[in-house]
């Protein structure tokens, strides 16, 4: 199946992130954050915008079409906004996961490339579409960039079934990220292609 993938605008934000959102309803770090329902579906949309919302800005949101799958791209030199990320955090996960959680997040920073690189906080595909290649559709689109502007792509798998996709990719396994009882988180990472 080939579905055309678009790059989103401001006023489509809402709709990307709902999808973003119903894809990591079941993550495993999303879930570890927020064990209980109520906190997810009340947080999930800020720790989103919060975490990859910066692809708005920046022409970097993609989706497919009937925001089948969405993913959500920082440009080089453009991160997260940590402070929002960490409130987020300190308000909605439980007390006695707090410096695992903190810990977690200081972890993945130092993973990041040194030299410029995009970086993939966020992809999903609502569940009632996955398993139809709109993942790799997402994936080879922004690749395609990367490779033309000769820049590395980075992004930290916080799911061990989504591996096989990144690998197919070109992304390469860099290490684990894991803190107390954290589900483990994949730091990968791509070369750039000719």
């Amino acid at each position: 199946m080939e579905t055309g993938v678009k790059s989103a605008s401001t006023d489509q934000k809402n709709a990307l992130i709902a999808t973003i959102a119903a894809a990591f309803v079941t993550d495993p770090m999303a879930r570890w954050i927020c064990p209980e329902a109520h906190q997810y579906f009340a947080c999930i949309n800020e720790f989103v915008d919060a975490f990859g919302g910066g692809a708005f800005l920046h022409q970097s949101a993609y989706y497919v079409e009937g925001y089948r799958g969405a993913a959500l791209w920082l440009p080089p030199m453009v991160a997260p906004n940590e402070e929002k990320l960490m409130a987020i955090i300190k308000d909605n996960m439980p007390a006695d996961r707090l410096d695992a959680g903190f810990a977690v997040f200081e972890k993945m920073g130092s993973y990041h490339p040194e030299e410029p690189h995009w970086y993939l906080p966020l992809i999903g595909v609502d569940p009632s579409h996955q398993a139809r290649g709109y993942g790799s559709q997402l994936m080879k689109h922004a690749l395609e960039r990367c490779d033309r502007e000769k820049k590395a792509a980075y992004l930290e798998s916080s799911n061990p079934r989504n591996l096989s996709l990144y690998i197919r990719h070109g992304f390469e396994l860099t290490g684990t990220i894991q803190v107390s009882d954290s589900p483990p988180l994949f730091p990968m990472v791509r070369k750039p292609r000719n």
